[in-house]
């Protein structure tokens, strides 16, 4: 079992993009949803898959358990999922000892951006790059979960992407 500790803020601009270390293309959709629980099933690069299943009501720290399983597997998964599959590009950019992953939407979402920094604790303190915007750790909308599985209105979605 691993603690997965994270915060998570909107992009404000793409100042971050000349830092970038890395760029894989995802697609993820949910399998089993509840208020304290999920399991995700997610494709990396046309290549790779994981299950992901994660416990918790905090946004900050959740138990996360994952498994590689085979890609042909996951494309059968992604079939059944609940609601939207979501495809993003995901960037890391290394700042200050922490790496952030920026998430750029594709599809139903073109026009979002979200970074997320892990940290080792919730007491970490990364330092927080002049491309991010508001703090959204506890605002279920942003969550991938709630992105695919709840209608999220369109204005909070182009409210984002200024």
């Amino acid at each position: 079992m691993a603690k997965e500790i994270e915060r998570k803020f909107l992009v404000i601009n793409d100042s971050w993009r000349d830092r970038a270390t890395s760029a894989t293309a995802m697609r993820q959709a949910y399998l089993s949803v509840n208020s304290d629980r999920s399991i995700r099933v997610r494709t990396s690069n046309e290549k790779t898959a994981k299950l992901t299943i994660k416990f918790g009501k905090t946004a900050l720290v959740r138990d996360e358990f994952e498994y590689d399983i085979p890609f042909e597997e996951a494309l059968e998964m992604i079939t059944f999922a609940i609601g939207s599959v979501i495809e993003k590009v995901r960037y890391t950019v290394d700042v200050g000892g922490f790496t952030w992953e920026i998430d750029v939407f594709e599809g139903a979402f073109q026009g979002l951006v979200i970074a997320e920094v892990e940290m080792r604790s919730e007491y970490d303190r990364p330092e927080l790059p002049a491309w991010l915007g508001r703090e959204v750790t506890g605002d279920r909308r942003y969550s991938n979960q709630a992105l695919a599985t709840e209608r999220l209105k369109p204005e909070v979605v182009h409210a984002v992407s200024n």
